[in-house]
């Protein structure tokens, strides 16, 4: 059924499809097919010592201005991230900014943080009480001339209304924004924020959004700067902007962070390199290409606490939740496991 839909939607604008993807969940006009793998102990879990029905989460991107949070966990979404949402209101990057690489089963986006700022976001929030666990990622406006402040100023606004914050330091589509990745910038922003949450007296957890392109030597001292500042969970990866040499369609040379399938192995990589040095003392949330029980699979082996996907969804359509888990339950069937936990690291 969605494959004849789809040949529909790739005849739009890619962000037109977006759009009206959006308004469908609104409406309520996208059909939550019965989910088989409902309630199944197999898949059942914790975050931020929070109980999820399954660790497959919607990533931050596709519901930039908290518009349909509460249709998505209808979907099946264990979890849903909002954002990236700024202080201030902002058009993004000037369009087009999203391609769709159909050959690679993948897209290209530059869309800069496009929001409606954190209190138009905030408010809304507030309005519609969230029916399942909602994380809001946060980042700076591109013309700011403080960002440290611009996340404090987030912090502020979100406190209380979500069950988890992610920092995003990894999105390629605001300039100079990974500088934060290096050590010294990451830590002093880290221990501002924790002192923020003291002024606040906030409990809300800290999650970490990382890049895709860094090295070894990085995934170190990010590693160390993470432990030290007792942030809770890793979101491993964001979008890369480079990982172009087998990608086939011909808008493969455009600008923005590539996400979906060609960034599959290299987010499962980063996932182990980082499950290694951190030993499960900070969870890892774990993006890249997730599309597949498969996909679930070799995340969940790397060293993956939880999953998140967006590009996996727009190829294979919104029941994609119950797809992954009633493809991951075969596997993990054979496996003789009981719960996925078992599996998270196994991988050599």
């Amino acid at each position: 059924m969605f494959s004849n839909l789809r040949s529909l939607i790739f005849k739009l604008d890619p962000e037109t499809a977006h759009s009206l993807a959006i308004k469908s969940l609104k409406f309520n006009f996208i059909p939550n097919i019965l989910d088989e793998e409902k309630n199944n102990p197999l898949f059942k879990t914790k975050l931020f010592n929070k109980e999820i029905e399954n660790p497959i989460g919607m990533a931050a991107g596709f519901d930039k201005n908290a518009e349909v949070y509460n249709s998505l966990f209808n979907l099946g979404f264990g979890f849903v991230e909002v954002g990236t949402v700024t202080p201030l209101e902002q058009y993004g990057n000037p369009k087009p900014r999203v391609f769709r690489l159909v050959e690679d089963e993948a897209l290209i986006n530059r869309l800069g943080f496009n929001n409606l700022g954190s209190k138009n976001i905030a408010d809304r929030i507030k309005r519609n009480n969230p029916t399942g666990l909602l994380g809001i990622n946060i980042g700076p406006n591109k013309d700011s001339e403080d960002r440290t402040n611009d996340y404090i100023q987030c912090l502020k606004m979100f406190n209380g209304v979500s069950d988890y914050i992610t920092v995003n330091i990894s999105s390629p589509n605001t300039e100079d924004l990974r500088n934060f990745h290096d050590q010294k910038k990451l830590d002093d922003l880290l221990k501002l924020i924790e002192k923020e949450k003291r002024n606040l007296n906030s409990k809300t957890p800290i999650a970490v959004k990382v890049s895709p392109d860094i090295n070894d030597k990085e995934i170190m001292k990010i590693s160390e700067v993470l432990l030290d500042n007792e942030i809770e969970a890793a979101i491993i990866s964001n979008t890369s902007d480079t990982t172009r040499e087998n990608l086939q369609n011909t808008q493969s040379h455009q600008k923005g962070g590539l996400s979906g399938k060609p960034i599959e192995l290299k987010s499962s990589e980063l996932i182990r390199k980082f499950y290694k040095v951190l030993k499960g003392r900070i969870k890892i949330i774990g993006v890249g290409g997730v599309d597949s029980g498969r996909s679930a699979y070799q995340k969940f082996l790397a060293g993956a606490d939880y999953l998140q996907l967006y590009t996996g969804m727009v190829f294979r359509g919104p029941n994609i939740v119950g797809l992954i888990k009633k493809e991951l339950k075969e596997i993990l069937l054979k496996d003789g496991v009981k719960n996925f936990n078992e599996i998270i690291g196994k991988k050599d």
